[in-house]
């Protein structure tokens, strides 16, 4: 078997380059929920079932959680919708399979252990996943793409246009660069 290499293996312009890309799962924000699906594909398409409620409108895989509202999103390529955050309404994400939108969280609670800490992931690109977004955590999503991404979308309390429980961020606020697609 032949010697592995070593750092002083590499020319020097390579080796001052050279990083590692990190794998270590990175600290969730307290209380958000990624709740993986069920994708059934087959020779004629795929399916997969979003939610199940129970008697009193409450969602099985979040009990708390009882939805008062299902919107619809589209989001263009190139778009970034961020960040909002509600001080009443939480939310429950979907992105189909077919689509694929980057996600960005930011917990701004301020009694949360999580308090600061920021999340990125993908929704949609070939998995079928619900996210839950607490009430004061900011949200967004960017299309990085070049189709559009759809989000279909449960909420806990009804929009109202004269009273809406929708403030909002910076879209920057994390670094314009917390949007970007990360090469490599």
């Amino acid at each position: 078997m032949p010697e592995s290499l070593k750092p002083d293996s590499l020319a020097p312009e390579y080796a001052a380059a050279l990083t590692t890309q990190e794998y270590t799962r990175k600290t969730p924000i307290e209380g958000v929920k990624v709740i993986p699906l069920n994708l059934m594909i087959d020779d004629g398409g795929s399916f997969a079932e979003l939610v199940r409620f129970d008697e009193t409108g409450h969602l099985l895989a979040i009990p708390e959680f009882q939805v008062r509202q299902s919107s619809y999103s589209l989001v263009l390529p190139g778009s970034i919708k961020a960040f909002h955050l509600h001080y009443n309404q939480e939310d429950v994400w979907f992105v189909p399979p077919t689509d694929r939108l980057l996600v960005g969280l930011l917990d701004c609670r301020k009694d949360s252990p999580t308090c600061g800490v920021s999340m990125r992931l993908v929704l949609g690109g070939g998995r079928a996943q619900l996210v839950y977004i607490p009430r004061g955590v900011a949200h967004g999503g960017a299309n990085i793409g070049t189709q559009n991404a759809t989000i279909l979308y449960f909420v806990n309390q009804h929009f109202s246009l004269d009273d809406p429980d929708e403030r909002r961020l910076p879209w920057d606020i994390l670094g314009a660069d917390f949007w970007e697609m990360i090469p490599g």
